[in-house]
């Protein structure tokens, strides 16, 4: 069993592994940590994800440039002044955390993380201890009456003013249908003018035979991959006004000066912040 580290403190696995977890079966916020080089992911996780590595080795570097990517889009809202931050789809904490990157714009930002995945949870709590002004809620993000009106969010989170929602990450584990459509429908509809939200989404766009192989044996996993095109990742984000350059490879959101940009193609991500009119 693993050692995880948190906060300065090493606990033992039988602290922080919530009773409900799956051991028999990858999950798609476990093997993420395993790609970004984090120690909070199981057996199972790692085997699966070197059977992904093998078929598309350049999937850690793009999971990083899309980490790269959150940094960016937070720092930028950050800048224009938009102090609270719902994470739908946080994932398992790793280096540079939202609450990090914009409390060091303005010190007084909120902000709330959302998952449903009970490692991610739990890693979360221990995290946030004592951290003022943030929170963890475990929630799917195909539950916006839950989400929405969880205690965490209606403390920390006024949606009188501007707030931004980040999805990143996230959406291609989420299926085609009523429930995706009518939850996204109901978080832009409660954000305030001036709101934004971040997305980025997986893509098998120029690489369709590898990505589609990858995808399939995320079925096996308890949480299945959805590929999508850039016109129907777009869609989601119908009604808001793209922030330039729009729904780009993730390198090509207002890069930083040392980002290699050669070939975009491989991040594999498209990313997008959009604001609400």
């Amino acid at each position: 069993m693993i050692i995880a580290t948190m906060i300065g403190m090493t606990v033992p696995p039988s602290d922080w592994v919530p009773e409900n977890v799956d051991l028999k079966r990858p999950n798609a916020a476990r093997v993420y940590d395993y790609y970004l080089g984090g120690a909070h992911n199981f057996e199972v996780d790692r085997a699966f994800a070197k059977q992904i590595i093998n078929l598309v080795p350049e999937v850690g570097a793009a999971a990083r440039l899309n980490r790269r990517f959150l940094h960016r889009a937070v720092r930028f809202l950050a800048s224009q002044g938009v102090s609270q931050f719902l994470d739908i789809g946080s994932g398992i904490p790793t280096v540079g955390h939202v609450h990090e990157i914009a409390k060091a714009i303005n010190p007084a930002s909120r902000v709330v993380y959302v998952d449903s995945e009970p490692v991610a949870v739990a890693h979360s709590e221990l995290l946030l201890h004592d951290v003022p002004n943030a929170d963890v809620l475990a929630a799917d993000l195909r539950d916006p009456d839950r989400i929405l009106g969880s205690e965490q969010v209606r403390r920390l989170i006024d949606f009188t003013q501007p707030v931004a929602v980040l999805m990143v990450s996230v959406l291609h584990f989420v299926p085609d249908g009523e429930e995706l459509t009518t939850a996204l429908r109901r978080y832009i509809e409660t954000l305030a003018p001036g709101s934004a939200v971040v997305i980025s989404h997986a893509t098998p766009e120029e690489d369709p035979e590898r990505l589609g192989r990858a995808a399939q044996l995320y079925q096996s996993s308890s949480t299945p991959f959805i590929t999508r095109s850039h016109e129907q990742i777009g869609a989601f984000l119908v009604g808001l006004d793209l922030v330039e350059p729009g729904l780009v490879w993730t390198p090509l959101w207002l890069p930083d000066s040392d980002d290699n940009v050669e070939h975009p193609e491989q991040a594999r991500f498209y990313a997008a912040v959009a604001r609400k009119p």
